[in-house]
């Protein structure tokens, strides 16, 4: 079975860049994809994060489609729990609308976010125990079969959207099982569960009119570089930046010393074992590990998450495993 290759964009703005200058970047990234060969992009919906650009993750697909022509685009994922499923299936009705064939769905219960932030979008922190009806309900909408009479979504109705179910436990294995839809485990910074997870999807799984046979997909980070000194540098910044996202105040950032304390620390291992698969090196490298990882997650796909520090160096890494896995050709 050939794995099929795609890229998960944080939309990260760096240190001394705008959010402008980080959805520049995520445009230039989607092109890159496209020209390379990679399946489809997906962008997360975070809400109160310094570093990362994709709150309003269907303005920014909306964005990137009319940039782009024939790669696959989608969330991954829209937290539903934020949002009434109405909305969320008249935002994806139009984005396929505009753009038919290259949209997905991707859909979460996280709130992407903290308590604070929550009340501040108006959400209930129980909404997400009404996640598996809302997803139906939102399902509805987009076969054009509603579950509230009367009420359709438009555009939306008969597009048919295909959905995912996003999670790192057992409870969106048993879902995305239950309701016969593809099931994309984080594994990039939620590696726990991740064996037992699959397994129990595969176990369970149930035909469905979207999907008739179990569909895995993982994530993980890659950082391919031209040369290995090249990559592990990458990577100690990428362990630094996740130090200060995780554990940084605002307003102020640990130096690379502290930082590197931290890491030798208890809360670094933590912070480690939470990128414990993450592909660094030269392609070569990289490709290796990333074949070995998709054995172990028993995956039909592998969302990579280019986490090298600067925009350039992200586009290098998404061209270079591009080219090793033979995705050009």
């Amino acid at each position: 079975m050939t794995v099929k290759y795609s890229i998960l964009d944080l939309a990260v703005i760096g240190r001394g860049e705008t959010p402008k200058q980080a959805l520049e970047a995520s445009v230039a990234l989607a092109q890159r994809a496209e020209e390379t060969g990679y399946h489809r992009v997906w962008y997360a919906e975070h809400h109160n994060f310094s570093s990362i650009a994709s709150s309003a993750t269907s303005v920014v697909i909306a964005h990137v489609a009319a940039h782009t022509s024939t790669i696959r685009l989608g969330a991954g994922g829209i937290m539903l729990p934020n949002h009434s499923p109405l909305v969320i299936a008249e935002q994806f009705g139009t984005l396929a609308t505009l753009h038919p064939g290259r949209i997905d769905l991707g859909l979460g219960r996280a709130p992407g976010t903290d308590q604070n932030t929550l009340r501040a979008l108006r959400r209930d922190p129980t909404s997400a125990d009404a996640f598996p009806h809302d997803v139906r309900e939102l399902q509805g909408y987009l076969r054009g079969e509603s579950l509230i009479p009367g009420v359709d979504a438009i555009p939306g109705k008969g597009t048919n959207v295909p959905l995912y179910i996003l999670g790192s436990s057992l409870f969106g294995a048993q879902l995305a099982a239950a309701l016969g839809l593809p099931y994309a485990f984080a594994s990039h910074f939620a590696p726990d569960a991740l064996r037992q997870a699959v397994a129990l999807y595969r176990e369970q799984f149930r035909p469905s009119e979207q999907l008739q046979e179990p569909y895995v997909i993982a994530g993980v980070n890659v950082i391919a570089a031209d040369d290995e000194d090249d990559a592990q540098e990458q990577y100690l910044t990428m362990k630094r930046q996740r130090v200060n996202l995780l554990l940084g105040r605002r307003g102020h950032r640990f130096t690379d010393e502290e930082a590197d304390q931290i890491l030798a620390s208890p809360h670094g291992a933590h912070i480690h074992n939470m990128i414990k698969y993450t592909a660094v090196g030269t392609p070569e490298k990289a490709k290796a590990f990333l074949d070995d990882f998709a054995v172990h997650a028993d995956a039909d796909e592998l969302i990579t998450a280019h986490q090298s520090p600067t925009v350039k160096q992200r586009l290098r890494s998404v061209e270079l495993l591009a080219q090793v896995a033979g995705l050009m050709s």
